[in-house]
C-alpha cells in the first residue's frame, strides 16, 4: 500500500517547515509527499528552493511541489488529488505536525477494513488546554434535522464510525474517491470552511464508511489566514460564505423532507457559528450590534446557499472529476 500526503499551504514558510520535519520522522515513511504552493507565493517557493538540509532533504526523492494559479484550499487540494499516486491519500495543513505513528496508523486501518473509505483522526489544538487534553464526547456527526457536530480536537476513546472528516487531519483510500473532487461551488477566498462536510458526505451517499480515530493524532498549530475568514475575528463575508457552503452541501445530502426540517432549524435556531432567531434573541441582549451582524450574515448566507444548491439542481448539475460540473445520470 502507497501513501501520499498532501499539504496545501500559503504564506507560512516557518509553519511548512514544521510539517515537513514532523512528515520526515514518521515511523512509516510517506511514499509521496505532495506540497501544493500558490504561484504569486515568494516566500514559500524561496524557502522550497534554498531549504538544503532536514526536512527537505530527509523526504527526497518523494517530495513533489506544485504550483496552483486560483486562490483557495479547495483548488490547491484538487490539484493535488490530480498527482497523487497512493493507494490512500492522506491530507493535513502546513500549520500541523502529525505524530511519529501518524501514517503507520493509518496504514493499519485501510489494510485491515476494505469497506474504509475514510479515516479521521483527532487535532489537538495547542492554545486550548481541552484540546490537549481531550473528553469523551460526540464526534463527526450529523444530526437528523441538518445540524453537524465537529469535535474533532476534542474525541477521546475507541475508533468509531462517523459522517464527518476533519481537513487537517484526514485521508481517503483512492478507490473511493477516484472520481470525485472537492467541490468548486464552495465560497470563499483561502479557508473555504464546511468543503470537508461537503466531501464527507458525499462519500457517505456512495456507501463508503467513515472512521474517526483519536490515537491518528497531529498537533495543530492554528496560523493567521490570509483571507477575510480570521480566526476568533467576526466578518460578514466569512460567514456568509461558511454558511453559504454549510447550507450547500446540506441540500445536497439531506432527504427531501429533511431539507424542509433542516431550513426550519436553521431560520428558527440555528448554531453559534449560524445564528437562527433564537440564537438571535440568546446573545442580543449582551452584544446587540455583533448579534444583528452575524444573524444578518447567517440569513445572506443560508439564502445564497439555497440559490446556488437550486440552480446546480434545476440545471441538472453535480461535481465530478476535477471539481466541474458535471451532467448528473437518472
Amino acid at each position: 500500500m502507497k501513501l501520499t500526503v498532501i499539504i496545501p499551504t500559503y504564506c507560512r514558510a516557518d509553519d511548512l517547515r514544521r510539517c515537513l520535519a514532523a512528515l520526515a520522522e514518521q515511523v512509516r515513511s510517506p511514499d509521496e509527499v505532495i506540497v501544493v504552493v500558490r504561484d504569486t507565493d515568494c516566500d514559500t517557493w524561496s524557502f522550497l528552493a534554498s531549504e538544503k538540509g532536514f526536512p527537505l532533504q530527509n523526504l527526497q526523492p518523494n517530495l513533489r511541489t506544485l504550483s496552483v494559479a486560483l486562490p483557495g484550499v479547495v483548488a490547491a487540494m484538487n490539484r493535488g488529488l490530480d498527482a497523487a499516486q497512493g493507494d490512500v491519500v492522506c491530507f493535513t495543513d502546513d500549520d500541523a505536525a502529525p505524530h511519529p505513528d501518524w501514517l503507520q496508523r493509518i496504514e493499519q486501518h485501510f489494510l485491515a477494513d476494505p469497506q474504509l473509505g475514510g479515516l479521521g483522526g483527532r487535532d489537538r489544538i495547542q492554545h486550548l488546554p481541552e484540546s490537549l487534553t481531550g473528553r469523551p464526547c460526540t464526534v463527526g456527526k450529523l444530526q437528523w434535522f441538518g445540524r453537524p457536530i465537529g469535535n474533532h480536537h476534542l474525541g477521546l476513546g475507541a475508533a468509531r464510525e462517523v459522517d464527518i472528516l476533519k481537513g487537517v487531519n484526514m485521508s481517503f483510500r483512492r478507490t473511493a474517491i477516484a472520481h470525485r473532487r472537492f467541490d468548486t461551488r464552495m465560497r470563499g477566498a483561502g479557508a473555504q470552511v464546511h468543503f470537508e462536510l461537503a466531501f464527507s458526505l458525499a462519500l457517505r451517499r456512495d456507501g463508503w464508511r467513515l472512521v474517526y480515530d483519536p490515537a491518528v493524532l497531529v498537533d495543530h498549530y492554528p496560523a493567521p489566514r490570509f483571507d477575510e475568514d480570521q480566526r476568533h475575528q467576526f466578518s460578514a463575508i466569512a460567514r456568509q460564505n461558511a454558511v453559504h457552503n454549510e447550507t450547500l452541501a446540506l441540500l445536497e445530502h439531506l432527504p427531501p423532507a429533511q431539507r424542509g426540517i433542516f431550513l426550519l432549524y436553521a431560520l428558527l435556531l440555528g448554531h453559534r457559528d449560524a445564528f437562527g432567531l433564537a440564537q438571535l434573541v440568546r446573545y442580543f441582549p449582551q452584544q446587540r450590534d455583533l448579534a444583528m451582524r452575524q444573524w444578518a450574515a447567517a440569513m445572506q448566507g443560508r439564502w445564497q446557499g439555497v440559490q446556488t444548491w437550486w440552480k446546480s439542481r434545476k440545471r441538472g448539475l453535480g461535481t465530478g472529476v476535477g471539481g466541474q460540473e458535471l451532467e448528473m445520470g437518472g
